[in-house]
């Protein structure tokens, strides 16, 4: 009993130990990622930011907006049109962004012109600029 016992807790550790290893690595090559790009004169690419962090909506639309990503491009569609007078950049453009890919399948046409217009108001410096930068290809 105490063989095993000692066994699953090794195993934890070396799996704990594992997962810090991996997430140590990962900081490693992107600060290699960065280093590089100074050395070539390059700007280095933002990280991804947390949607949940971004600035310009009120807390309590949060729930609202994540019913109507559930049930899909029509239900944000409504949502955006009934609530954009609340939104502000950012929150506005991830939230416009979100609709883009959700509604591109069906609707490219328009997907493309809301990424577009998204994309011309949204400074390099914003936290949702690499997001723009990831999706580019697919709605020029």
């Amino acid at each position: 009993m105490i063989k095993a016992l000692i066994t699953v807790v090794l195993i934890v550790v070396a799996l704990l130990g594992i997962k810090e290893l991996h997430a140590y690595w990962q900081q490693v090559k992107t600060r290699q990622k960065a280093e590089v790009a100074a050395f070539r004169g390059q700007e280095p690419a933002l990280p991804p930011t947390d949607p949940s962090a971004l600035t310009g909506m009120p807390a309590g639309l949060e729930s609202s907006l994540e019913s109507a990503k559930k049930a899909g491009a029509p239900a944000v569609k409504a949502w955006l049109k009934q609530y954009r007078a609340y939104l502000t950049d950012p929150k506005l453009a991830a939230i416009e962004l979100d609709y883009v890919v959700l509604a591109g399948a069906k609707n490219f046409l328009e997907a493309k012109e809301i990424f577009a217009a998204v994309k011309q108001r949204t400074p390099t410096n914003s936290p949702v600029y690499p997001r723009i930068k990831q999706l580019e290809k697919t709605y020029r």
